[in-house]
């Protein structure tokens, strides 16, 4: 029998790993992705179908809406979207240029949107996107007021669900030479992206950024404000004040391309406790589910399947945001690289150090070669593929609970299946009216 260490319930294997390596490296974890950790989530939830006392919707002749408008209380031209589900922003860096190519193509062909991310705007994710929302982020990396009259929306981050309160990393071999100029930094060098924007340090300043990033687009453009879940009542509250259009709420499953793992296992909240917050703040202001002179809430972090979608909508979000799943989509961890994965010490499925640049799918890289492996038409049409089934998905969820609309979805149509939830989630604990924490 061995007299080493051994595994526990408190020191498992993870654990025991990660202290070693720490010892013996005297540097902290970093990878992508967002918390591996067991939370509750939207699988925890299920939707009360109709049957005697709500009448469903005949599938394929009962027409099932998905169309959504985001961004009409202040912009003059709001975006139309066919499908409630968006692409999240991924850098150009963090991603190849042919990735940013793809997600353009994936959206546009199924009428949806997709995100610049730091780093700036790429002509390969303008030419193929036919709505493209531009992050402003605290870095102002490739920022300039010309993109932003280019671009159809803007995004204003303040936080990531992954990191809250923590700003991105890009290491020096990601940053080769087209990237250092989009960025205005030395090649090869590693960057760390700042974790509060510069010219502002609470409302009263974003409120005033939001007025110049208006008057640098004319009025004409939607003005997102991006926050990382933590304090979400408050936080979307003072978004909306501020003069956001639209509120994105990123939950604790959200993913990064690289950061602290101590960051994305330990801080935020999970997306399921953070969206019936933001829904109480939009509801307490009078603006949530408004119309045109609403604000418009998108909500990210773990969106995975159709359910998700439909389980967000009900809960109150008008849209979600995807990144994890669309880079999957894209080819991410893909089997048939099985081989280059395991050489890299990883696996298929399992593969995460994203920040290294040698992804053999060629998503997360900047190297020529692998970035080369990726077609960026092909990987458009996988996207494609995937967001028209999660729509699909969600319609049916939607006409089996009788909605005409995707958006038509609400709390009542849903019970959970765990106390968690249903105290996070706020609706019933299946078989009873019981809601924990409410004072029924």
């Amino acid at each position: 029998m061995s007299d080493g260490l051994r595994e526990s319930a408190t020191f498992d294997r993870a654990t025991i790993h990660a202290i070693q390596r720490a010892a013996a490296t005297g540097v902290y974890d970093i990878r992508g992705w967002g918390a591996k950790r067991a939370l509750p989530h939207f699988d925890d939830l299920l939707f009360l179908g109709a049957s005697m006392s709500r009448y469903p919707l005949e599938g394929y002749r009962e027409a099932c809406g998905t169309d959504v408008v985001l961004g009409g209380r202040n912009a003059a031209y709001p975006i139309h979207l066919d499908i409630p589900v968006t692409i999240a922003g991924m850098s150009f860096g963090a991603l190849s240029a042919q990735a940013k190519e793809a997600l353009g193509r994936g959206a546009s062909e199924v009428g949806t949107s997709t995100t610049t991310g730091d780093g700036g705007m790429t002509p390969e994710e303008r030419g193929q996107s036919k709505h493209l929302v531009y992050q402003y982020l605290p870095s102002r990396y490739g920022m300039n007021p010309d993109d932003l009259r280019r671009a159809d929306a803007i995004e204003i981050v303040l936080g990531q669900g992954a990191k809250p309160g923590g700003g991105g990393m890009l290491l020096g071999q990601k940053i080769n030479a087209r990237v250092a100029a989009m960025r205005t930094l030395p090649q090869g060098i590693d960057q760390r992206s700042a974790s509060r924007h510069p010219d502002w340090t609470g409302p009263d300043d974003l409120t005033i950024k939001i007025q110049e990033l208006r008057e640098i687009t004319d009025w004409e453009k939607p003005i997102y404000v991006k926050i990382g879940a933590s304090r979400t009542y408050y936080d979307v509250k003072l978004a909306v004040h501020a003069g956001a259009d639209v509120v994105v709420v990123d939950g604790m499953q959200g993913g990064t391309a690289a950061t602290q793992d101590v960051f994305i296992e330990n801080v935020g909240i999970p997306t399921l406790a953070a969206l019936p917050q933001a829904v109480q703040a939009l509801q307490e202001l009078g603006v949530h589910r408004q119309g045109a002179k609403g604000v418009q809430l998108i909500v990210s972090g773990g969106i995975r399947t159709g359910a998700d979608v439909a389980k967000a909508l009900a809960l109150g979000a008008d849209a979600v945001a995807i990144g994890t799943a669309a880079l999957i989509a894209l080819g991410d961890n893909d089997p048939r690289w099985s081989a280059e994965y395991e050489a890299l010490g990883s696996a298929a499925g399992f593969y995460d150090d994203f920040q290294d640049g040698r992804d053999p799918a060629g998503i997360t890289t900047q190297d020529p070669e692998l970035a080369a492996r990726l077609d960026p038409v092909e990987g458009g049409r996988r996207l494609a593929n995937y967001l028209r089934v999660l729509t699909m998905e969600a319609q049916t969820v939607a006409r089996a609970c009788g909605k005409a609309h995707v958006t038509h979805l609400e709390p009542e149509d849903l019970v959970a299946v765990t106390i968690e939830a249903a105290a996070m989630a706020r609706v019933p604990l299946a078989g009873t009216d019981w809601i924990p924490g409410s004072a029924r």
